[in-house]
């Protein structure tokens, strides 16, 4: 019999949803990105499918094979995340490839002491990544995400520590928070490349498991290409459209559409004082952005902002004009043709337009965009304001008190 067998036939056998592979050989299977890996169904720890899987433990985010917290010692590392702690946002960019996972401190003191030692085998892994030579020994490391049914994971990919483009500094840095008695303390925040790696093969678990991952041969070659020297190749997932629907513009969640719905709330009295929002969201969203004035609301000849947006480094770096656009609307009402056209007919050689709004861009409005190839960054509710204010701030008292800063 095929081990591997389709997601209806798991579906019938295990009581899983379609899709999932929740048959009893969970150890003998492929790790395939993006594919559902499920276990029982008892309602306890025992439906965990990682240690049937991969051999590790049913603990928290953090599992292993071999001894911690060391590099040297550790033969493979697992990191699975909810996807929904406000709080601690971890977030996948499949464009570029990366993924941000924050670590296990929660609590006031030092932050390399927690139960599982996760915050003290980042940095050795960090540290490690950063000495920019082979690796003798390195763990490959397995990143898996919950789906919200039963204790069913996805497989986010193999990762790497670290970026192109980023350096010792940024890659891993610890970020300030408050716990609930108003005491701060530090948790890590680490950025990961996810490798253009589709398919991790049994074979080579079975090799890790046996500490010998860098000498198999059933190891792939973008993962040793880093080991060896420190070259990303990540997997890269560029969207299927670049026409946004609405749905694609709206918050996908009732979690996510509480950081829209706040901003709303925030400004729809006063839609002049949502212009320098605006102005911060885009900020967010673009930090290259250097100088910007909000225009006065009687003169703003169709622009309610204008600016420059820096392009490269130093003295050989250019300032590129821009003009925003700001939408305090309702989830429900979109920006249409009208206001668009607006901003372009206002746009003048060599600049840019940006479009914030709190709702969406109508479809024949964004046909528009796309077709005639305007030069106009749109940044709507849901997929981009939500996600990076969760991402960026965590909790939604959190961005109440940035947009009383405002």
């Amino acid at each position: 019999m095929d081990q591997r067998r389709t997601g209806e036939e798991c579906e019938e056998a295990k009581g899983g949803r379609p899709g999932a592979m929740t048959d009893e050989n969970l150890d003998t299977v492929d790790l395939l990105v993006d594919q559902v890996y499920g276990g029982s169904r008892n309602g306890n720890s025992s439906d965990d499918p990682l240690p049937k899987l991969l051999n590790v433990d049913n603990g928290a985010g953090f599992r292993h094979l071999g001894q911690r917290p060391e590099v040297k010692t550790l033969k493979l590392l697992v990191l699975k995340t909810s996807f929904s702690d406000v709080n601690w946002p971890d977030a996948l960019n499949s464009e570029n490839g990366t993924f941000v996972y924050y670590g296990d401190n929660r609590i006031p003191g030092d932050l390399h002491q927690t139960p599982r030692q996760g915050n003290l085998m980042l940095r050795n892994l960090f540290d490690e990544a950063h000495q920019r030579q082979q690796s003798p020994t390195f763990p490959p490391i397995l990143l898996f995400g919950n789906t919200g049914v039963y204790r069913d994971v996805r497989f986010i990919g193999l990762a790497v520590p670290g970026a192109a483009g980023m350096g010792a500094d940024d890659d891993l840095v610890a970020v300030w928070r408050t716990s609930g008695d108003g005491v701060r303390f530090q948790n890590y925040k680490a950025t990961f490349t996810i490798l253009d790696v589709p398919v991790v093969s049994r074979a080579w678990v079975k090799d890790i498991q046996a500490g010998k991952a860098i000498c198999s041969i059933h190891a792939p070659k973008p993962w040793l290409d880093w080991v060896g020297g420190r070259k990303f190749t990540p997997l890269k997932s560029a969207p299927v459209s670049v026409i946004r629907s609405k749905q694609q513009q709206r918050p996908q969640t009732p979690e996510l559409a509480a950081y829209a719905q706040l901003i709303y709330e925030f400004y729809k009295e006063d839609s002049y004082a949502f212009e320098r929002c605006a102005m911060e969201l885009a900020r967010l969203f673009m930090p290259a952005i250097q100088t910007w004035e909000i225009t006065r609301p009687w003169r703003d000849g169709g622009r309610d902002a204008l600016g420059t947006y820096r392009i490269g480094h130093g003295a050989g770096a250019i300032d590129v004009d821009f003009a925003m656009e700001a939408k305090c609307y309702g989830m429900n009402n979109a920006v249409g043709i009208k206001p668009l056209s607006r901003l372009i007919s206002r746009l003048r050689h060599r600049q840019f337009g940006i479009l914030v709004t709190t709702s969406y861009l109508d479809l024949q409005a964004y046909q528009e965009l796309v077709q005639d190839a305007h030069p106009v960054v749109v940044i709507s509710s849901s997929g981009d304001i939500a996600t990076k204010l969760k991402e960026r701030f965590g909790s939604l008292d959190n961005v109440r008190i940035w947009l009383q800063k405002i």
